[in-house]
Parts: C-alpha cells; sequence; structure tokens
C-alpha cells in the first residue's frame, strides 16, 4: 500500500467539496487502503479523501490502539444527530492544533461500506464527533472554522511560517540542500 501526502491548512485544496463516489470499484478500494496506511502512518484516528487531494467522498476512522477496528464510509451521510458535546479536537491537517468544538453527541450515519454495500450506524462520543469532522472536510470545511477569527489567523500565520522554514535551503559548503 502507499502513504499518501496530507494537505496541510490552509492550503486552499482543503476547501474543495468532495463528489459522490459513483461505483466502488477497485481504484476506490485501494484508495480506501492507502488512506488507511496513511492515516496509521501519521498516525491519526481518522482522515478523509480530501486530506490526501482526492476530491470523493470517502473517508476512514480507526479508533482503537492496534488498528484493528478500521471503519469505511463511502458517501457518508448524517441522517439524525442529537445532543451536544464539547471535545478538545485536533486534525492531520492542521498539525499541532488542538481547540475545543461543540458537535452533537449522537449521530445516526448512513454509508457505503467498502464492498459497496449500504449500511446505517449509530456513533456516540468520539466516534461520533470523528464522524462529523471528517465529513467536515468532505464539504469543505476544516475545524479551525469553528474558532474566533482571531484564532483561525493565528494559526494559519503559524502553520505558514512552518512551512517556510521546512523549505529554506540550508548552505553545506557549495552546495545547497533543499
Amino acid at each position: 500500500m502507499a502513504v499518501l501526502d496530507i494537505l496541510v491548512y490552509p492550503d486552499p485544496r482543503l476547501r474543495t467539496i468532495a463528489k459522490p463516489v459513483e461505483r466502488v470499484d477497485a481504484p476506490i478500494r485501494k484508495l480506501v487502503e492507502d488512506m488507511a496506511d496513511t492515516m496509521y502512518q501519521a498516525p491519526g484516528i481518522g482522515l478523509a479523501a480530501v486530506q490526501v487531494n482526492a476530491a470523493k467522498r470517502i473517508v476512514v476512522i480507526d479508533l482503537s490502539k492496534d488498528q484493528s477496528d478500521l471503519h469505511v464510509f463511502i458517501n457518508p451521510e448524517i441522517l439524525k444527530a442529537e445532543g451536544r458535546q464539547e471535545i478538545e479536537e485536533g486534525c492531520l491537517s492542521v498539525p499541532e492544533v488542538f481547540a475545543p468544538v461543540s458537535r452533537a453527541e449522537s449521530v445516526v450515519v448512513r454509508a457505503l461500506s467498502k464492498e459497496g454495500e449500504r449500511f446505517e450506524l449509530q456513533a456516540d462520543g468520539l466516534l461520533s464527533v470523528c464522524i462529523q469532522h471528517e465529513i467536515d472536510h468532505l464539504d469543505g470545511k476544516v475545524f479551525v472554522d469553528y474558532l474566533s477569527r482571531l484564532k483561525q489567523d493565528r494559526i494559519r500565520k503559524r502553520l505558514q511560517k512552518q512551512a517556510k522554514r521546512a523549505i529554506q535551503p540550508v548552505s553545506v559548503g557549495d552546495a545547497v540542500t533543499l
């Protein structure tokens, strides 16, 4: 399997609205496997296809400590949301940033499995949060959008500064290494 590059905020491609998957076929299953490998390597607990620059409505989530409980949601839609909870969220596309976000406590989601079979799932707690967070990505939304404009600007500037530092050339004798 392949580990894919994860887009980092404020990359404008994170604002892409994902298109529904027309058919669950071998290329889609390969993308799902690559997304799972990428999420585990990062390491993270959820990843949306938009985060790896694939504009398809696909989400992978695994909350287990041993990477043994992969949930795949193709064309997910939330049918019902109840209650409220606030949890400190982070995101692979917004590294080293955590902030409290208010979301539904419980959701019922309908999606297709990796095999293309339709299913419904009721999720509570952290799984509910992850589903909502990842579906936001499919809709071109990042969790920092829930924060104040001031916090968003600080995060964006910090990550842009880190990205610039990461690509600064380092002089070694007469050679330049990028």
